[in-house]
């Protein structure tokens, strides 16, 4: 299996209510992508971070195998939430895939 674990900060500037709203926008997209996209074992994106965190948000998802991760990366579903849910609303990306 292979672990995806990406953090994310928000673009500066957002009211407490947009931040809590995209926030939890980026949550339901990206949780839900799993029964749609093949290969995905477990999707949870954390959205209420401690206040030593550093980033505002974090996806820990676990996929079947490395093509799997590779087939999430493009699929059409998947590109739809990055698109529309995630790119838009962050200006830091950090990822770090690993097996387990």
């Amino acid at each position: 299996m292979v672990k995806h674990i990406i953090v994310w900060t928000l673009n500066d500037g957002y009211s407490v209510s947009e931040k809590e709203n995209i926030l939890k926008e980026i949550k339901e997209g990206l949780e839900g992508l799993k029964g749609k996209v093949p290969g995905i074992v477990e999707i949870k994106v954390e959205i209420n971070p401690l206040e030593s965190s550093n980033t505002d948000l974090m996806l820990d998802s676990t996929f079947e195998n490395e093509d799997a991760l590779k087939g999430y990366a493009i699929h059409p579903d998947h590109v739809e939430v990055a698109t529309k849910k995630v790119r838009p609303f962050t200006k830091i990306r950090s990822c770090f895939d690993y097996e387990v």
